[in-house]
């Protein structure tokens, strides 16, 4: 295995072997000389780049520490934008560098606090960019305590200060529920136990069972859906929430805050009966009501028919026992008062007092008809005066003598109207036989000059070739004189 030293030592493929010294070469001189001595060996030298150095340091690392398992105190842990969690482990006298991906950090059931003490679980790598190293962690539990427990104690202690276990906002159960619902798996015993339990209990009962899952990956968001699908069930008066006995991993999906927070938002009284007596989960703590065992569930929820009836006879005597005690003690009490001397002769004098009554009840509705007989005749009088001034009688003889007024009105009007007909009928005969149209009717016509501005009456007024327009009874002519002739008599038409 190599190590860091041999990373960076000298290369033996680089390094050149040492040169064989040259045999001498006979000079022809006199004296003897010394050989030359050899060169000097120049070693060639290897130049990284940073990116080179952190690679490979980063692959020895990878190599090396390809799985570990670091114990240490989280600090400046923090999730980034990102989704990755940074931290940093360290103990008294070290620390070191780590990160979680985004995909390993959804893995932890508990939350990375800094002051936690955790086991670590990965591998150590360099980010190069940096030329930082650090530990690539896929695992986290933490030291000295299960990674579920934590969970578990974390989540309580948040969902206990949010106020989600007071006390305050626990809801009691109906006394008999018409509509129950039940939120579990098909498959396990617990739905028939409650079932079972249910029918010999309270067989009106009307069951609307959700199944879900109740273990696995996904199984707690299935649990929520399924609270707040039975939850918005119409008439659900109750709802069970619950799965038999398990171990706490297979009974985890009750821990989780998903279904923690579907039970505390479901809108009628919930009863958790998750697994065992033994067994708590963060919904029993939710819920309204925590029940030991599925079949401790349907218990609670209703009781058995026929105890629910004694009951009924139990509160029934005791009423009767009560009210048949109290007007004993009553009846003691009226034959003590009517035993004292003050009593005496009570009876008789209550009669005498009757008596006086009925005298004055007599007198009193004696006394009353006179009055209503008196005020009857007074109102008879008063509505006989009334008639007299009855508006509807004035207004019938108003309405008598319109009508013969519009009658007499109308003889004259028509009388009027045939004298003023032949009155016209006279005055158009007289204008019909003035009119000088009658008189073109007789075969007269009437000449006007050719704009029709003036009637031609002299012949001496219009010359040969002249256009005059000629009116008849029916009709105009357009005529053109060609002869004039003057008579004795020119007076016109």
């Amino acid at each position: 295995m190599s190590t860091l030293l041999d990373l960076f030592g000298d290369d033996d493929t680089a390094r050149p072997a040492p040169a064989r010294p040259a045999a001498p070469v006979p000079v022809p001189v006199a004296l003897p000389s010394p050989a030359p001595a050899p060169a000097p060996v120049v070693p060639q030298r290897r130049v990284y780049s940073v990116s080179e150095v952190n690679g490979r340091i980063r692959g020895l690392l990878e190599e090396t520490f390809d799985e570990v398992w670091i114990e240490g105190e989280l600090s400046n842990a923090r999730v980034w934008n990102t989704g990755h969690l940074y931290f940093t482990l360290k103990d008294g006298s070290a620390q070191l560098k780590g990160v979680m991906f985004r995909s390993a950090l959804r893995t932890i059931r508990f939350e990375p606090k800094n002051g936690l003490r955790v086991i670590a679980r990965g591998r150590i790598s360099v980010y190069e960019p940096k030329g930082e190293y650090q530990l690539v962690c896929e695992h986290f539990e933490p030291a000295g305590v299960g990674a579920l427990q934590l969970a578990f104690e974390q989540l309580k202690a948040r969902l206990a200060a949010e106020g989600l276990f007071d006390q305050d906002r626990k809801r009691p159960l109906p006394a008999l529920p018409r509509k129950i619902g039940i939120v579990t798996s098909l498959d396990g015993a617990a739905v028939r136990d409650i079932i079972t339990v249910l029918r010999a209990r309270y067989p009106n009962a009307h069951l609307v069972i959700r199944p879900t899952r109740v273990q696995g990956d996904g199984s707690a968001q299935e649990i929520a859906r399924a609270l707040a699908a039975i939850g918005a069930v119409e008439g659900i008066d109750v709802v069970i929430v619950g799965r038999g006995g398990g171990s706490i991993e297979d009974l985890w999906a009750f821990n989780e805050e998903v279904v923690a927070r579907a039970i505390a938002a479901c809108p009628v009284p919930t009863i958790s009966a998750v697994g065992h007596e033994v067994d708590v989960t963060i919904a029993d703590f939710v819920a309204d009501v925590r029940a030991a065992t599925p079949s401790n569930a349907a218990e609670l929820v209703v009781q058995r028919k026929d105890a629910f009836g004694q009951h009924i006879d139990r509160l029934s005597g005791r009423l009767t026992s009560a009210v048949t005690g109290r007007l004993r003690r009553l009846d003691s009490r009226l034959h003590a008062l009517e035993a004292r001397p003050g009593f005496a002769g009570f009876h008789g004098r209550l009669a005498m007092r009757g008596r006086h009554a009925a005298e004055l009840t007599h007198t009193l509705r004696r006394v009353g008809l006179l009055a209503v007989d008196a005020r009857r005749r007074r109102l008879q009088q008063q509505r006989t005066e009334l008639d007299r001034f009855d508006l509807r009688r004035r207004m019938a003889t108003v309405r008598a003598g319109l009508v013969a007024a519009d009658t007499r009105m109308a003889a004259a009007i028509r009388d009027r109207t045939f004298a003023a007909r032949g009155q016209l009928i006279s005055d158009a005969a007289r204008l019909e036989s003035l009119s000088p149209l009658a008189v073109l009717g007789r075969g007269y016509a009437v000449c006007w000059n050719a704009d029709q501005t003036a009637v031609v009456r002299d012949a001496a007024r219009v010359g040969t070739g002249d256009t005059v327009q000629v009116r008849l009874n029916r009709g105009t002519l357009t005529c053109e004189v060609r002869e004039r002739e003057y008579g004795s008599d020119d007076s016109g038409l």
